[in-house]
């Protein structure tokens, strides 16, 4: 089985209402933003994953990767991996395309990839992770409303400059909610961007004291205090911490995530599939929680493909028991603008998602929808890029390179 073809779309779904993201403090988001990428093996197997983007920024990815995946092996996962590695030489994350040879390996053999995985179909329980800070009193009727449909955990998210105002934002919280709903916080400082407000960095000292108001608010985990690759800085926090520190949602992979465990920087890792490395460095990753006896529950503030992917990856772990982040902020962020081009991802009244066992990553893509919010930008085949090396490279050069090839 090789990929004879290759087509990348940007998707660009309109939101009903602006989004604004903690992450990104001050930024109004308008668009649920991704790059869709489609593998289709010699046999007529179609493969798809998603990246998130803020725009077009990888209009020439197309041009990067299509000489290393073309006529690539997709059941062969390692070497993929190694081809999207050498691919990355200018700086870019390709690792996000990786679970799209696992959709077709799934497809080929007829089972859901959690399943190639060693996982098993069970129901999944969400939690609800909200995405934008409201005035804390706001927030905690929200929260109830919430609570009145099912969700028995919840997320919030604290991006003031001062400190003493994000102790008060989940004093007012919890005093708000009760003790009925077990809470988590997410600092947002393993990514922290300020390319609109000048959110400040937090330090050792910050994230200490923020952890102790934590214990002190019943918070059950506190999420990315500190930069992603302070190490040292996490590790400390994580030692004297009375309650659980978690990240790592957006680190590199493997090799990276590896040394985070020896070195102890978290209770709970959080590797998204689509960032860190794909579902078989992440799968490593889970071996690794289980070995240094650390829990595992991913990021999946994305799109509804990378929910798909994370989802998965909890389904692949059999012992897990955490509940699964499920991206909500109403009115701006919903499940239809948020999966944008597959069937909304919606939990029952007891905030529990029903095992799927459709073969492949688990979702469809909704022609339709794609053909609406999406445009193809990129398309390769064998001919194409036959014609596209003889162009670039002249005749004489492209034999050549066919030679070399072939005689490998």
């Amino acid at each position: 089985m090789k990929i004879s073809l290759i087509e990348l779309y940007h998707v660009q779904i309109p939101l009903q209402q602006t989004f604004w993201p903690t992450w990104i403090p001050g930024y109004p988001q308008t668009h649920n933003g991704f790059t869709l990428i489609k593998l289709v093996t010699d046999d007529g197997i179609e493969g798809y994953s998603a990246g998130s983007a803020l725009g077009y920024e990888r209009e020439g990815l197309g041009d990067l990767i299509g000489g290393y995946l073309l006529g690539a092996d997709p059941t062969d996962i390692e070497s993929c991996q190694s081809l999207l590695k050498q691919a990355g030489i200018l700086g870019w994350r390709n690792f996000w395309i990786e679970p799209a040879c696992w959709d077709i390996i799934g497809k080929s053999k007829g089972k859901p990839v959690y399943e190639l995985l060693g996982g098993e179909a069970r129901p999944i329980e969400v939690y609800c992770s909200t995405g934008e800070m409201h005035e804390p009193e706001k927030r905690a009727e929200e929260l109830m409303a919430m609570k009145e449909r099912g969700f028995k955990v919840a997320k919030l998210r604290v991006k003031n400059k001062a400190l003493k105002d994000d102790i008060r934002h989940i004093e007012v919280i919890r005093k708000g909610v009760g003790d009925g709903l077990v809470l988590g916080v997410d600092a947002n400082q393993g990514w922290l961007v300020t390319i609109v407000d000048k959110i400040p960095a937090w330090d050792l000292k910050r994230a200490t004291e923020f952890a102790e108001a934590c214990a002190a608010n019943n918070i059950n985990w506190l999420e990315e205090p500190l930069d992603s690759r302070d190490y040292d800085g996490n590790a400390a926090l994580k030692k004297i911490s009375k309650v659980k520190i978690s990240g790592a949602e957006l680190n590199y992979g493997w090799d990276e995530i590896k040394i985070m465990l020896e070195k102890d920087c978290f209770h709970i890792y959080q590797p998204d599939a689509t960032f860190a490395g794909g579902i078989a460095q992440v799968k490593k990753v889970i071996d690794g929680c289980h070995e240094h006896n650390r829990e595992y529950s991913p990021h999946t503030w994305t799109n509804g493909i990378g929910f798909y992917i994370n989802w998965n990856m909890v389904l692949a772990d059999r012992g897990n028991k955490l509940p699964l982040e499920y991206p909500l902020e109403e009115p701006s962020w919903v499940p239809q603008e948020r999966e944008g081009i597959i069937e909304p991802i919606i939990p029952d009244k007891n905030a529990m998602l029903a095992p799927f066992t459709r073969p492949g990553l688990g979702f469809e893509i909704n022609q339709k929808l794609l053909n609406k919010y999406g445009k193809r930008f990129f398309k390769l085949t064998e001919t194409r890029l036959k014609l596209k090396v003889i162009r670039q490279k002249g005749l004489k050069a492209a034999l050549e390179l066919k030679k070399r090839k072939e005689s490998q």
